[in-house]
């Protein structure tokens, strides 16, 4: 099994509300983040993806559970792993936590589509070899 990528965030004033937590969709723009430097570290930047490769990855569906508050100074850790990955379409477990306590985890499933025309398309096989070694299955 892989071990997940995981992406350093501090929460700011801006991430939280005016009792000093994190507000509920501030986490959704830290695990975009984390998604992105998890393809980025695949060696998949999506502005290429976009222009060498007609394609665009983007969020299909999300189940989130918020377990416990982010507050203002936390440093965070954000992991990605790929759990499954189809045709078209891939499927991520995200995790945010702060030390050793789990603040809210996501499964996230992401669509493949043209640039073009915004249609579903495949994964090129010559890309998902850059997927594969961080999924958790062999």
């Amino acid at each position: 099994m892989a071990e997940p990528f995981v992406w350093p965030v501090r929460v700011y004033w801006e991430d939280t509300d005016a009792g000093g937590v994190v507000y509920h969709a501030q986490y959704l723009a830290f695990m975009e983040r984390a998604r992105s430097e998890w393809m980025r570290r695949a060696g998949l930047d999506q502005d290429t993806l976009r222009r060498a490769h007609d394609l665009l990855f983007v969020v299909r569906a999300m189940a989130v559970d918020f377990r416990a508050p982010a507050r203002l100074d936390d440093q965070l850790s954000v992991s990605v792993a790929l759990l499954e990955c189809r045709g078209a379409s891939f499927v991520l477990a995200q995790r945010i936590e702060r030390a050793d306590t789990l603040l809210v985890t996501a499964e996230v499933k992401i669509a493949a589509l043209r640039a073009a025309d915004f249609r579903p398309r495949r994964i090129p096989t010559s890309l998902l070899s850059h997927l594969l070694p961080f999924s958790e299955t062999p």
